[in-house]
This record gives C-alpha cells, structure tokens and sequence, in this order.
C-alpha cells in the first residue's frame, strides 16, 4: 500500500486526471446507482476546495503584506489592467460573433427562486458592500472580496509586528499550502465522480436541441482562450505566448472546467503560481481577486445569451447600443460571484438594454441552467486560467515552464 501511494504521489496530475474522467465516464454507463454513489468523491472534492480556499486567501495574503520587505513592487496594478481589458474585449468579440452567426431561442418555463441584480448600481454596490463585510461571515461565506479586503488590512496592521510574529506567520502559510497541496493530489477522484454524476443526471441529451447556441458560446471563449489572450500576453511580454497559455489552459482550466468554480479553483491557481516561479506577494492578491474581478467568460455568456434574446424577439440593434452592451457586459461580469451560474443571474440586467421584460430575461437565464453542464464549465475554465495568465505575464522574473 506505502509503494502504491508513493507511486500516485510521484505520478503525472493530468494523467490522473484523464484517468479519473474515463472512469467516471465508464461507471456512469454500467449504472446509474453506481455514478450517484461514485459522485461523493466530487461533492467532497468541491467542498473540500471550497472550504480551504477563504482560510488560504486570508493566511497568504495577510503573510505576504506581513512579511513584505521595503521596496518590493507587487505588480498588481498592471494585472488589474490586464483583466479589464480581457473581460471588455471578450464582451466586444462576442458581440461581433453574435451579428455574424445569429441565434435564435425556444423560451422555456422561467427558473423560480432566482432574484437578478435590478441595475449596474446595484451590481457594484454589492461589489462595494462585500468589502467590508463581517470578517466571519466572509470566510464562511466564500465572499472573496470581503476575504481580501480584511486579509490586506491584517497584513497592513501586522507589518510592523516582530519578527517571531511574522515567523509564525509564514509557518501557518506553509502549513495552509501543504494542506491546499494534499487536496489537489487527490482531484483524480474528485473528478471522476464529478463525471459519473453528470452523465447519469443528464446524458447530454437536453443539450442537443441547443446545440447551435454552445458551439458559438464555447467557440468564442476558445478563440478568446487560444487567440485573444496570447495576443494580450504577447503584446506585455514580446514572447511566445503559447507555453504560459497552454500550461494553463492544462493545469488550472482541466480542473476549473469540473468544479465549475472559479473561487474553488483558487488553491489550484495559487499551487500554479508558485510552481511557476512567480512571487508569492503578487499571486496571492491577484489570484483570489481574479476569480472575482477576471471574468472574460461570464462577459461572453452575458452578451450572446443577451443578443440571443434579442434575435428571437426580433428587436434592432445600433452599434452604439452594441457597443454599450459590451460596456455593461464587462463591469456586470466583474460583479459576478465565483460560483457556478453566477453569471445567468446577470442576464436579465443586460436584456434591460433592449427594454426587455424580466419574463421574458428569465426565461433566457432558464436556458442557460439546462446548457450550464458544458456552457458553465467551459466559462470557469476559461475566467481561471486566465487569472494565472495575466498573473504570469505581468511577472519581472522568469517562468520555470
């Protein structure tokens, strides 16, 4: 058994990975029960995420601004750059592809208990709300903003405490990382009962009437992932961009795409970035704030869903109106939560736009839940990778690729 683990240990993670899916897959189709007995292993592996992501957030954040010699530069503000200019250029991209291949939908029943943001004031003051949140309440609740908000503020408050003090402190972040190290080595079976319980509950079958609708919403996040963002890193760095791109789209997207959220993927990303060689004070703020801020993907599923709407009602866009869509798609993405479907929810503020009515918009966020299983997963996928992207590209060091 020590032989067995040790060789798991010392195994390559995607490969793993790969296996675990096969296996999920393979179980799904001998039996139903099976799959919904397997797909334990995924709920604890979501939860497990879930529930060291805010602890990690607050430790390594607060250490690094503890802990931080005088003179370092951080490189935050040229990553917070970066994400804005993806998000909105992602929103621009998707509104071109939505004039030049329309879609139509067939409206469904509306999904009951959802309550949509009313306005883009309303999107940013619980943006601004969240900040200073009740400490507890934020690790408890996965609200990363207000995580951040109080770990910066420790941080600042702790900066000048003593050197055993700060000691401590980075003994506690090493001892958070090897937990976050543990959880992601056993994502093989976290993924593997993800899997067999998707393909059990739906078969993909109620895909297939959307079909036309997911190839244009994952080939524009594709194109965003593979053709966008190296031409953004490209720009920023003067190099190839396709080793970071790809490394990522490998070792953090694989994972996003199964757990279909990007406040899950935070310990992942964060594993990413230190593996990378990046400094620790620059990932440790850019990553839990781009799993709330970076939100290419969530722009692109708010403005094609959007338009969507707009084709099957037959209403008339203006580029100005066009253009401002994109505008309110990119702040409204960077308002979502970090959670699965967060960006549905945002929908109905969009569709505003074009005066359409919130029945109407809600049948439009119904659509989205029944294609969520591939149009979710593709988005998370594309929003986490991009956080270790623009994180790496803003670098003043090498990457150990």
């Amino acid at each position: 058994m020590e032989r067995l683990v040790a060789r798991y240990k010392e195994s390559n993670l995607i490969v793993l990975i790969l296996i675990g899916m096969v296996l999920g897959v393979c179980v799904a189709l001998i039996s139903s029960e099976a799959a919904m007995a397997v797909s334990i292993l995924g709920t604890l592996f979501i939860k497990a995420l879930k529930a060291v992501a805010p602890v990690l957030v607050l430790v390594l954040v607060a250490t690094a601004i503890a802990t931080k010699p005088v003179g370092v530069q951080t490189n935050i503000k040229p990553i917070v750059q970066l994400y804005a200019i993806g998000t909105f250029v992602a929103a621009l991209i998707a509104v071109v592809v939505s004039f030049s291949f329309p879609v139509t939908l067939v409206l469904t029943t509306p999904e009951a208990g959802l309550t949509p943001p009313q306005s883009i004031v309303a999107v940013i003051k619980g943006f601004i709300v969240s900040m200073v949140d009740n400490p507890i309440n934020a690790l408890l609740k996965g609200n990363y903003i207000g995580v951040l908000t109080w770990a910066v503020a420790a941080g600042i408050a702790l900066h000048h405490s003593s050197n055993h003090t700060k000691q401590m402190m980075k003994d506690v972040s090493d001892a958070m990382t090897k937990i976050v190290q543990a959880v992601i080595k056993l994502a093989p079976f976290g993924i593997m009962g993800i899997v067999a319980e998707t393909f059990a509950e739906t078969g993909f079958a109620a895909l297939l009437g959307y079909g036309k609708l997911l190839v244009l919403l994952v080939g524009t996040m594709l194109f965003v992932a593979l053709v966008v963002n190296p031409i953004i890193v490209y720009i920023k760095t003067k190099s190839n961009p396709y080793p970071l791109v790809l490394t990522c789209l490998k070792e953090s997207g694989v994972t996003a795409f199964f757990t279909r959220s990007s406040a899950a993927n935070i310990p992942v990303n964060m594993a990413l970035c230190k593996k990378l060689g990046l400094h620790e004070d620059t990932y440790s703020i850019s990553i839990p704030l781009g799993a709330t801020a970076n939100m290419a993907g969530a722009a692109i599923t708010i403005t094609i869903l959007t338009l969507a709407a707009v084709h099957t009602l037959g209403i008339s866009v203006d580029l100005p109106t066009a253009l401002l869509l994109s505008v309110v798609a990119s702040i409204a993405a960077a308002g979502v939560s970090g959670v699965a479907g967060g960006s549905l929810l945002l929908i109905p503020l969009a569709c505003g736009l074009f005066g359409i009515s919130d029945e109407i918009a809600m049948q439009v966020v119904a659509v989205g839940f029944l294609i969520g299983v591939v149009q979710d997963s593709t988005e998370t996928a594309l929003n986490s990778s991009t956080d270790v992207v623009f994180t790496a590209a803003c670098s003043n060091e090498p990457i150990n690729l």
